[in-house]
């Protein structure tokens, strides 16, 4: 089914919409009025955007007609795929009958209660409320004020340091930048104070000759020499994601998040789970803390939540924390005008209705994630290639001028190579990502066998280009 199938009475459908310009027009306007996220504006406009007009289950299509196969799932967020009507239509019902009220003054509506309740049962552990945004980034935010507020009503207002990691992502407000661990991120706008950054547990570049079970340990005890540098009666809390995705999916060993976990409950220190691209079946459960056997005080989610379609975030609020809300006086002085917005909350039901009834969430698990982490493991064998890591259906392929060493590309021309390969994957019609110099991959959960085998295809092509270009 398209997207222009699910457009209400009336709307024109995508195909009639970019028809009344040609794509030079498109990319003249674009080029003219829009100021797109992450990006160089001078090499864009030097290019031209590409114009994506519409998608169907894992494919988008361009203004020129090129059919895509979407290894990225949008952004790390279109688990159900492309053209789904029943979110449309969910969306379109929503807007007849109440299109928008706020959360504010005592007031709310139906849909995020219902949607919190869900939330709720699927998390487990404690993770009984939730708290509304409309972004990863405010979810971020909104995590920083919570474990603030928190100890302040603990009577301990001095805990205020939050550890988070080098390659981390965790949005880019200026608290979100803050958190992360991109110094070129810092760089433009400053960062708030409070925040502390240790090591990753990317064992590739950064293990030496320890084993992974042993950098994990390591990587987890960076941590624990943090705290006690800090003072544990000085810090929040440890915020992380159960995978570091834009980070370039640094995977832990499965040493590491059990010592973490452990190592923030003796020294009392919340531990904060950023899932904005691990929950709602990336690894094949519902959060990346359950694949990884952790309990967090906050879980926080957004992109899958409803796959894209619509933007909305989703605190999960362990009880701990949320009585410090509930059980005292005083206001907390925090929200945002779309929490809890009505039309998001009916299509984040409807998207998990079909993560259920599909069983796509275990089918990153057993079905075509067993398929596509088995696949993807050849191209290991590529001379380009230094590791392959995989879990659910995410994976990395870290490029390498000397796989043996584990070797790096020259700082100096450090995200080269992985530019040159992403491009030769946009040319051959594949959406795959470059970090640095490494190749990432999160596509929808609807994928099937056969998208898998085109995906190693196009993938070997563009590896094989690209060691031709820079001579390996």
């Amino acid at each position: 089914m398209t997207s222009s199938s699910a457009a209400p009475l009336g709307a024109p459908s995508p195909a009639n919409a970019f028809a009344q310009r040609t794509t030079r027009e498109w990319q003249m306007a674009d080029q003219g009025h829009h100021l797109h996220p992450f990006t160089d504006h001078r090499t864009l406009h030097g290019e031209g955007s590409r114009i994506i007009v519409r998608g169907e289950g894992p494919y988008i299509w361009d203004s020129e007609g090129h059919r895509i196969l979407d290894g990225m799932a949008g952004l790390w967020c279109v688990n159900i795929g492309y053209g789904r009507r029943e979110l449309a239509d969910v969306a379109y019902r929503q807007m007849m009958e109440l299109p928008y009220y706020n959360s504010f003054f005592k007031c709310t509506t139906p849909t995020p209660i219902l949607l919190a309740e869900r939330l709720a049962k699927l998390a487990g552990g404690g993770l009984n409320r939730v708290f509304y945004g409309s972004s990863g980034s405010e979810a971020n935010d909104t995590a920083v004020r919570l474990v603030r507020y928190y100890w302040a009503q603990m009577g301990r207002p001095e805990k205020q340091v939050i550890i988070s990691r080098k390659y981390a992502y965790h949005g880019s407000t200026i608290t979100g930048s803050s958190l992360g661990g991109s110094a070129a991120m810092h760089k433009q706008g400053g960062t708030i104070p409070g925040i502390a950054h240790v090591t990753a547990p990317y064992w590739y570049g950064l293990g030496g000759d320890m084993s992974p079970d042993e950098f994990g340990r390591a990587a987890a005890k960076a941590i624990e020499d943090k705290i006690l540098e800090l003072g544990p009666e000085n810090v929040a809390a440890f915020h992380g994601e159960p995978i570091q995705g834009a980070g370039g999916v640094i995977i832990p060993p499965a040493s590491y998040w059990p010592e973490v976990q452990r190592i923030c409950r003796q020294y009392d220190v919340l531990l904060v789970a950023d899932e904005v691209i691990t929950a709602y079946g990336r690894l094949g459960r519902w959060f990346g803390s359950q694949y990884f056997g952790v309990e967090p005080d906050l879980i926080l989610t957004a992109k899958a939540l409803t796959s894209g379609y619509i933007p909305l975030s989703a605190v999960l609020v362990g009880d701990r924390v949320a009585e410090a809300l509930v059980n005292q006086d005083g206001e907390f002085y925090h929200g945002y005008t779309y929490s809890g917005h009505p039309v998001a909350c009916a299509v984040a039901l409807a998207n998990l209705d079909i993560l259920e009834n599909e069983r796509l969430v275990e089918g990153a698990d057993t079905g075509v994630g067993a398929y596509f982490r088995r696949r993807i493991a050849e191209l290991a064998d590529h001379p380009l290639v230094g590791e392959v890591r995989s879990a659910g259906v995410v994976a990395a392929i870290e490029l390498s001028p000397d796989k043996a060493r584990r070797a790096f590309f020259p700082e100096k021309d450090e995200g080269k190579v992985g530019l040159v390969c992403r491009d030769h994957c946009f040319r051959n019609d594949l959406v795959m990502r470059a970090v640095r110099d490494t190749m990432i991959l999160s596509p929808p959960l609807v994928w099937h066998n056969d998208q898998v085998d085109e995906l190693l295809t196009k993938a070997r092509i563009a590896l094989d280009l690209t060691a031709k270009d820079i001579g390996l």
